[in-house]
């Protein structure tokens, strides 16, 4: 029998306005005093993301380049999306797929889809994130179920990142090969949540807060979250995934976890960034995730600048993409199809692995197969 208890009975105990008090009264000692524990818990996270601990940055990305290297050695592992379509059935402010915008829809066919992996395959991409818009009546479950099938014998590693599906919908196709779902809650803000979705399945803040909850009780075997930083205060909205966090590692702790930091990028028909995040507080925010929970791996996209991602490579991050393109059939198939947002770093794989040989890491490829999973 499921387990009955989901996120939405926890979360109910926050207060935005309060957690936010929290963050900004949080004092320079309160900083020392978090960073000099060896075992850290949610309250010592926001002290370490709130104003005070900016000054400790330098401290922060050195313990941070320690905890990391410890962990997960000097390696940086490679990834690459690949877009199934543009089709979607939300209408959310910040999104070049968004339903209102005019564009030209577009859903891989089987030969297309082929394509675009042995493209990727070229590069030497061997870990595929799958991506779409959420339309649910034409890229479905039975349509992820397929392309999972098609790619299985091309892919050491399959992730989807599509909309929130049920949780029999997951089990299927965590049976299928599915290794990773990653699932963004854009922002935790309830209040204002419903301004930035205002139409479609999406709108619905309950069911997307419970979709990690369904991933766990399918025994997926990673979980990636996040939040859209430049929708509300990126303080309080990190705050509130680390809450998330906790509970699921609680929870479901035969799965792994990840965090991503998707800064909100140009595109078509969208809005401008109500918050501005700066470079320096996001190497503050991947820090503060490292320090407070060491076993988490941090993936970090080609929405970042390239000056940006050359230097984070030793502070914290442990996956990256490379070579992206943010279109159904953006590598091979139709190149001048519409992006969902614009990347920032457009060099090559091999450009990308040549840096991180570069600053003394090792570019990975495969570093898990599914035989591993019986020893588990």
């Amino acid at each position: 029998m499921l387990n009955k208890s989901n996120y939405q009975q926890v979360f109910q105990q926050y207060a935005w306005e309060d957690i936010k008090a929290t963050i900004y009264e949080a004092t320079a000692n309160d900083v020392s005093r978090s960073l000099g524990k060896t075992r850290l818990d949610v309250s010592d996270f926001m002290n370490l993301i709130s104003p005070a601990a900016e000054p400790f940055l330098e401290e922060m990305a050195f313990r941070s380049m320690q905890l990391t290297q410890q962990r997960f050695g000097k390696t940086i592992q490679l990834y690459a999306p690949l877009y199934l379509s543009n089709e979607c059935q939300n209408i959310c402010t910040y999104c070049g797929f968004s339903m209102d915008n005019k564009i030209k829809r577009k859903t891989l066919s089987d030969s297309e889809l082929l394509l675009e992996a042995f493209a990727l395959k070229a590069m030497g991409v061997n870990h595929v994130l799958l991506v779409s818009g959420e339309a649910n009546k034409i890229v479905d479950t039975p349509y992820f179920l397929h392309a999972i099938e098609l790619l299985r014998p091309h892919f050491a590693h399959i992730s989807l990142e599509v909309q929130p599906l049920d949780h029999q919908d997951y089990e299927v196709l965590q049976k299928a090969g599915l290794h990773s779902v990653l699932v963004y809650q854009e922002t935790y803000h309830q209040e204002v949540y419903k301004q930035y979705h205002p139409k479609g399945k999406k709108s619905n803040f309950s069911y997307r807060l419970d979709t990690p909850d369904r991933i766990g009780k399918a025994g997926i075997h990673k979980m990636g979250l996040g939040v859209l930083l430049g929708l509300e205060d990126w303080r309080i909205d990190s705050a509130l995934n680390s809450f998330h966090l906790e509970y699921l590692q609680k929870t479901y702790w035969r799965t792994k976890y990840s965090v991503s930091f998707p800064r909100l990028r140009p595109a078509q028909g969208i809005m401008e960034p109500n918050f501005i995040m700066e470079d320096r507080h996001l190497l503050q925010l991947i820090c503060a995730y490292r320090i407070w929970n060491p076993d988490l791996e941090i993936s970090l996209s080609t929405r970042e600048d390239q000056k940006f991602r050359d230097h984070i490579i030793p502070l914290g991050i442990t996956h990256m993409s490379a070579a992206s393109k943010t279109n159904p059939g953006g590598y091979v198939v139709d190149p001048e199809s519409l992006e969902q947002f614009e990347i920032s770093d457009e060099r090559s794989m091999d450009d990308i692995r040549k840096l991180i040989r570069t600053v003394g890491y090792e570019p990975v490829m495969k570093d898990w197969d599914k035989v591993y999973s019986s020893f588990a």
